[in-house]
């Protein structure tokens, strides 16, 4: 496996549609740059099923207030399509890490995903709140070459594949 650079993710993206929208301004040398989308999935205190609520009308300067502790489903504002031949790792933005951000190491897309990923945000601060709002850059995505095109890519085998909204566990729904 080998990491995409800068020209092969940006030829990918503008060719393939990979990643949409796609903006040259959040390419880094060997990432692509994501951000929040509108949706959040919450905890609240009467019922164990996360409640969906929309951010879309938060800004930087009126932002959701994630409390201390505060643990969030985020989604990414952009839709992938992972060809074959790659898969996707998310990784926090280190500016985000150190104000305090957690993602628990859920961000994986395999060969085959189409969707927006589903990020697992925590505050990790013990006393102020952090903002969040749609395009708040918090991540990037680190891009794998497959040594081999899988028998089965995620369009087959994938429960979250083609969610265009952030998801919670299916797991524990269909058991």
């Amino acid at each position: 496996m080998s990491v995409l650079c800068d020209w092969q993710i940006k030829e990918r993206c503008e060719k393939r549609q990979m990643i949409w929208p796609f903006r040259v301004n959040l390419l880094n040398p060997a990432s692509l740059d994501v951000v929040i989308g509108t949706q959040l999935m919450i905890e609240v205190a009467d019922t164990e099923e996360l409640q969906r609520i929309d951010i879309s009308e938060k800004t930087a300067e009126d932002p959701y207030q994630l409390a201390p502790g505060e643990f969030i489903l985020a989604e990414t504002m952009e839709t992938m399509n992972i060809p074959p031949d790659l898969a996707v790792q998310f990784v926090l933005k280190s500016s985000r890490a150190r104000e305090g951000y957690q993602h628990m190491l859920a961000g994986w897309a395999d060969p085959g995903f189409v969707g927006r990923l589903t990020l697992e945000i925590q505050n990790v601060k013990r006393h102020h709140e952090l903002p969040i709002y749609p395009n708040l850059k918090i991540g990037q995505l680190v891009f794998f070459e497959m040594s081999s095109i899988p028998q089965h890519d995620y369009a087959v085998t994938g429960r979250y594949n083609n969610s265009l909204h952030v998801m919670p566990s299916v797991d524990h729904i269909a058991a």
